[in-house]
């Protein structure tokens, strides 16, 4: 799951280097294959130092965010149903409509948008 999210998230954007992805030291951020398709995209890993949470603040807000904000509203009936709700609210919602404090008050899209405008120019 962890390779496929990789994957939908480099997949049709412009890929500037020294790109970084920071995560935990956890088996899929550490497994050959993941490390493998980060070196296929060209993309610097960066974890967290083990057991440190503070290493990965914004991460941990994120899941702390889905969490409050869709997982722990509803009963889930299968595993299919779940990964279909997180996909539209990270898809959908939060990453085009949700604004975020952290990148002035802009959804993560239109974040994007403005930074890549801005080092174009």
């Amino acid at each position: 799951m962890v390779n496929e999210g990789l994957k939908m998230a480099l997949r049709g954007r412009p890929l500037k280097d020294g790109l970084i992805i920071h995560s935990d030291q956890g088996i899929q951020n550490a497994s050959r294959e993941f490390r493998g398709l980060l070196s296929a995209f060209k993309v610097v890993q960066s974890m967290s130092r083990k057991g440190d949470c503070w290493d990965n603040s914004m991460a941990e807000s994120f899941f702390a965010t889905i969490k409050r904000e869709l997982i722990d509203r509803q009963s889930w009936i299968s595993k299919d149903q779940a990964k279909g709700a997180i996909t539209e609210w990270i898809e959908c919602f939060y990453n085009r409509q949700r604004r975020h404090s952290s990148i002035g008050g802009v959804s993560p899209i239109e974040y994007e948008y403005l930074t890549s405008d801005m080092i174009a120019a």
